[in-house]
């Protein structure tokens, strides 16, 4: 570890890698409410789960994106982290907001919490992925200007690199997206239009400039290519995200009561949107070729491999499969929807956290990587929750076209539960897979666990 302040990223991993088994275990819950319909309910009803396994699915990403951004503007900017209290003190009101809003979800009903966090004076809840609070939004927008604040500080009085400047430009764009949030208009089609501000314009667009950044920074580490050699791949990655990511906003607008103009630009450049996440496939596997020596931590470099494929095929493949107006048309808010987004997600997102993670815990514990029995085990939690998340994507995808057939395409469409009883054989498959995908995640926690050193005994004296 070559700056203190680095370490201020290890509690942000942590958290992360804390919440993402939480997100899991909701994501399980759900999974049986699927096919047990009263399973846990009146304790914790499906509306709730749901609501919990998305949230935690933001707030762990976050806290894995300001860990990596602890971890690496030290090392990119030549200088220590600036005001570093700020950061330990923002990673506590972080991790107690996102807490009590949890517990909130699941203490009371919904109305109930909208109503003693004053709701009714500022609305802003109720809507998908935005359900928190407005205090707890709030309390986001806090941490967030401390978080750019710490970072942005440290960028600008330090050496500028690209891939400092794609990240910091990557988390301003995070935290500027995140204020349209508070914005709540009567009318709904105005309501979903700037709605998709925060939700497109984080997942598709800024979030893409910060996996960029970290990917790049990991692959500089453990390959030994020219900084000048990655630096121009990620010029080209950034701008084919901003061009086809910004406009392609557009592929959400087909049904929400815009101009009929949004569905070609959405079709045309939401089609655009694999291109980046292809390019960023190549950048990975160029660089890992032409790599200059072999790191001792195979598997960090495998997660980053790993990271750029998946987020291809999850965000790239999956998501144009349905992404074009006359096929969205059908498939809008069915199964294949979330195969999209569980894939694409894992692939872009929570793989680029693990990378950064398998990477940064065995240096700030002072080695340059784990020993051959803990990476194995991690290789082999790679392995298990990869292919896990495949079959997830695929029985979810096959979930997603009966389902578009026999509800929306045939002549004699039937109605919603009908056709969810005849694909719930895909719904149980799914669920195995996600408790493989539960024990890949605990193996990957278990590769962290400190080893015992053994000790040679001395020999006792003999004694004549």
């Amino acid at each position: 570890m070559e700056y203190q302040t680095q370490a201020i990223a290890r509690p942000y991993f942590i958290a992360a890698i804390g919440l993402f088994v939480g997100q899991v275990i909701f994501g399980l819950i759900m999974g049986l409410q699927y096919v047990i319909g009263d399973f846990l309910f009146p304790e914790i009803p499906f509306n709730i789960a749901r609501m919990v396994h998305t949230n935690l699915l933001i707030v762990w990403l976050l806290f894995g994106f300001m860990g990596a951004a602890y971890y690496l503007v030290p090392e990119e900017s030549g200088r220590e982290l600036h005001a570093p209290w700020l950061a330990r003190l923002m990673f506590w009101v972080f991790l107690l907001a996102g807490a009590l809003t949890v517990i909130g979800y699941l203490a009371m009903p919904y109305a109930r919490l909208a109503e003693l966090t004053g709701n009714h004076i500022f609305p802003t809840m109720g809507r998908e992925f935005l359900e928190q609070p407005t205090i707890t939004k709030v309390g986001i927008v806090v941490v967030a200007l401390a978080f750019l604040y710490s970072i942005g500080m440290t960028v600008l009085s330090g050496r500028k690199t690209v891939i400092n400047t794609v990240l910091l430009t990557g988390l301003v764009g995070l935290a500027l997206m995140f204020l349209f949030a508070f914005y709540n208009p009567d009318n709904l089609a105005k309501d979903k239009y700037y709605w998709w501000w925060v939700v497109h314009l984080w997942v598709e667009g800024v979030w893409e400039l910060i996996l960029a950044a970290i990917l790049a920074f990991v692959l500089i580490k453990t390959t030994g290519v020219d900084r000048e050699v990655i630096e121009k791949w990620v010029y080209v990655i950034v701008a084919m995200v901003l061009i086809s990511g910004l406009i392609g906003t557009g592929h959400h607008y087909y049904w929400i009561g815009v101009p009929a103009y949004w569905q070609w630009w959405g079709s045309i450049f939401s089609a655009l949107e694999p291109i980046p996440f292809f390019l960023m496939t190549l950048f990975a596997f160029n660089t890992i070729n032409r790599r200059r020596r072999d790191h001792p931590n195979k598997a960090t470099v495998l997660w980053a491999m790993g990271t750029a494929v998946m987020a291809f095929l999850g965000a790239g493949v999956w998501g144009f499969m349905h992404t074009l107006a006359p096929v969205n048309y059908y498939t809008h808010g069915t199964q294949l929807t979330a195969a999209h987004g569980h894939m694409a997600f894992y692939g872009a997102y929570a793989m680029v956290v693990m990378t950064i993670i398998s990477y940064a815990i065995p240096i700030l514990r002072g080695q340059e990587a784990k020993s051959n029995r803990m990476q194995v085990m991690e290789m082999w939690s790679f392995w298990l929750m990869t292919v896990s998340m495949v079959f997830i994507t695929l029985f979810l995808t096959g979930a997603g076209i009966v389902q578009t057939y026999l509800q929306r395409y045939t002549d004699a469409p039937q109605t919603f539960m009908v056709v969810q009883e005849k694909v719930a054989l895909f719904y149980w498959m799914r669920e195995v897979s996600g408790l493989v995908f539960l024990f890949g995640l605990i193996l990957f926690i278990a590769s962290f666990w400190p080893e015992r050193v053994r000790q040679e005994q001395p020999l006792e004296p003999q004694t004549a």
